[in-house]
């Protein structure tokens, strides 16, 4: 008797996707743990340094509306593939920038490195739906923990390098083409269908054009989706409340507690344990209690987590504020990406809506707290993200599933309600 080993596809693609979000993290994170080198190599100011690194952050608004008509084109195996050579390519030459202390080629660089991270980001969400669907349960945050232990590992490895005195121009280049190849590798377990056309169409919407004919009005017309805009709502929120802390944590605790360096780390670190494992064990949440009231509690966990950070008297109580804050932080942005993703027929422009809308928060919020900060000091500055993240809790009812028609005499699916 010969023994067979079968292996799952869906499972298949959803280790290949975990993968990706792991490597989007890897890469970014070799990029920014080297940011002191950066600034040395090219003499820059901390003003100047953040200018540098908007160049980035734009490269991604300007290619993310585009994402979901180049989805729909490539589907999204191919887009992951060209857009994460795109992201190491650009990294990689804004590493040759560094070293040839030319701030133009590093900002060149940039420019194309956001390019292509934008697009693999909205790739892979989409890709990451579509087999979350396929497995019946919620496993878009644990992806997006994913992308946390990769910020980790490549965080452990640039140390490594940089107590070797490794040149960026060195580093960089060998992990990112060692991180393109396991992209490779991991892209080819994905779904052949994950960008295809849902033979259900939305309720209470009309049925679409021919996909060739219909690929440039649903990307239009999703930025005229109530509900998308607001689920993009719930997205930024989230994307503010988790890079806010990204960017000033560390500096907010110095600061305003007069500590050593040492101890703004560990505070990120905290923050980002608090987040990752939110994200890891909160799908069970989300099966359970469903999306609408999982954001809200989050939301409320925010709020409170922002709130004790701002105003503790202690760097203890500001540490338990910190806690709460990372896990409220956690699901929004991978809920939202699900919930965008609801109608696969639609998934990949609405995520692309979704995702710019998202990520406009890293974009225009560090300047704006930074400039908000040199008058009130980073942690009451830090306070303001709370209108957003109350503004979340009102506006989570948009993230409930899509209701479907239901064959006659069927007993109805629960749903969530906002």
């Amino acid at each position: 008797m010969r023994l067979r080993i079968t292996r799952d596809p869906v499972q298949a693609a959803s280790f290949a996707v975990f993968a990706t979000f792991f490597l989007s993290g890897f890469n970014f994170a070799s990029w920014a743990s080297r940011l002191p080198a950066v600034r040395d190599g090219l003499e820059l100011s901390a003003g100047q340094i953040g200018l540098l690194l908007l160049v980035g952050s734009v490269g991604s608004l300007v290619a993310l509306p585009l994402s979901g008509t180049i989805i729909e084109h490539l589907r999204a195996r191919r887009t992951v593939l060209y857009s994460a050579l795109l992201n190491a390519g650009g990294l990689s030459l804004a590493a040759v920038g560094v070293a040839a202390g030319s701030v133009v080629l590093a900002g060149v660089g940039l420019v194309v490195y956001g390019v292509g991270t934008g697009v693999w980001d909205a790739a892979m969400n989409v890709e990451g739906a579509v087999v979350e669907q396929r497995l019946g349960k919620t496993v878009m945050p644990r992806y997006h923990a994913g992308f946390s232990l990769g910020t980790v590992a490549a965080a452990g490895v640039a140390a490594v390098a940089a107590w070797l005195h490794v040149p960026v121009v060195v580093h960089l280049p060998v992990v990112l083409a060692l991180s393109s190849v396991a992209v490779v590798l991991s892209i080819r377990a994905y779904l052949t269908d994950a960008a295809e056309p849902s033979s259900t169409p939305d309720v209470g919407t009309p049925d679409e054009a021919p996909v060739g004919a219909g690929r440039a009005r649903r990307a239009l017309a999703a930025w005229l989706e109530p509900r998308t805009l607001l689920i993009g709502l719930v997205v930024l929120a989230a994307a503010l409340t988790e890079g806010s802390a990204n960017d000033w944590v560390s500096l907010a605790v110095v600061d305003g507690f007069e500590t050593p360096h040492a101890v703004g780390a560990v505070a990120l670190g905290v923050f980002l344990a608090s987040m990752t494992t939110m994200r890891w064990f909160g799908t069970a949440l989300l099966d359970r209690y469903g999306r609408v009231f999982v954001l809200r509690l989050c939301a409320v966990l925010a709020l409170v987590g922002l709130a004790l950070f701002g105003l503790a008297p202690t760097i203890w109580l500001a540490v338990i504020g910190i806690i709460a804050w990372g896990a409220g932080a956690a699901l929004g942005f991978p809920v939202g990406m699900s919930a965008a993703a609801d109608d696969p027929l639609r998934a990949a422009a609405r995520v692309s809506v979704v995702s710019t809308i998202g990520y406009s928060a890293f974009l225009a919020g560090p300047p704006l707290l930074g400039l908000l900060a040199q008058h009130v000091g980073y942690r009451h500055a830090l306070l303001v993200i709370l209108v957003p993240v109350a503004l979340g809790i009102f506006v989570a009812g948009a993230a409930a599933p899509l209701r479907r028609p239901e064959p006659a005499d069927e007993a109805t699916v629960p749903v969530d309600r906002p």
